[in-house]
């Protein structure tokens, strides 16, 4: 646990940026070390506060960073952080994976689609011509068998990897990365709609709704069916709780970190 994380809404995010969040990830393949990364925004962090053993494992993450407008907002508004920025999924990858090309640090690839790995592989490559990719595997879309999961780290172990980019959706993704950190001695990082975004299956909003915090009305309008609920129940309920904490009207406490591995999980 780190002495940046600060609590919004009881899930201990980390009041961290860019150059600070992509080095603790470079430390940690260096070092071989296992380590847990995800970056949230608000409905990351209400899926926290809905379910209290699902913000048990977000607060035993190493590294939790303001993926969200609204998330960096509260950690200015609640612990004067001075963050100038959030620390954005898709946009951590891309440093992420330049330092890795930069110093020949492999790289594995879990989750989505088939389809969309095959579109974000070659645009990797064109990105960073030395990113080495040690292996791809595409999610399953159900739950784990019984000894699949050390099956798969032994398999990303043997690839060489010194990272595992996990996109699964989230709180699958949590989930997942929280569960494998055992089994691994490197980073895992939870990047949400990374792979979408790269793979150009997604298009990002303009950069003044990124900064105006609009990107949810973006999504919501490329995607109103999955995601109204997401947004139009979420968000409010965000604002009133980031209020009542705000206040002393709620205290917000942070359940201690989880340290049990799930029983199940989405693979």
């Amino acid at each position: 646990m780190t002495s940046r994380k600060r609590n919004v809404l009881g899930v201990l995010v980390d009041a961290t940026d860019y150059a600070a969040a992509t080095e603790e990830v470079v430390r940690a393949a260096r070092e071989r070390r296992p380590m847990a990364l995800t970056a949230l925004a608000v409905h990351g962090v209400m899926t926290g506060v809905l379910d209290p053993a699902h913000n048990a494992r977000l607060n035993s993450f190493d590294v939790v960073t303001p993926d969200g407008q609204p998330v960096r907002w509260a950690l200015n508004l609640l612990h004067s952080a001075g963050l100038d920025d959030r620390v954005y999924g898709p946009e951590l990858t891309l440093r992420v994976l330049a330092r890795f090309a930069d110093e020949g640090l492999p790289v594995y690839l879990y989750g989505s689609t088939e389809e969309t790995l095959s579109r974000l592989i070659p645009a990797l490559e064109r990105m960073f011509p030395a990113l080495k990719i040690a292996g791809v595997e595409p999610s399953k879309f159900r739950q784990v068998q019984p000894g699949e999961d050390v099956e798969i780290a032994d398999r990303i172990r043997a690839s060489g990897a010194r990272l595992v980019l996990v996109g699964l959706g989230c709180p699958r993704q949590e989930v997942f990365t929280y569960a494998m950190r055992p089994l691994l001695d490197m980073p895992l990082m939870a990047v949400g709609a990374a792979f979408d975004y790269h793979a150009g299956l997604l298009r990002n909003p303009p950069p003044w709704m990124q900064r105006a915090g609009l990107e949810w009305f973006w999504r919501l309008g490329l995607e109103p069916k999955r995601l109204w609920k997401r947004y139009v129940i979420l968000n409010p309920a965000y604002l009133a709780r980031l209020g009542a904490q705000k206040t002393g009207l709620w205290k917000a406490r942070p359940p201690a970190p989880a340290a049990e591995r799930p029983s199940t999980f989405a693979v």
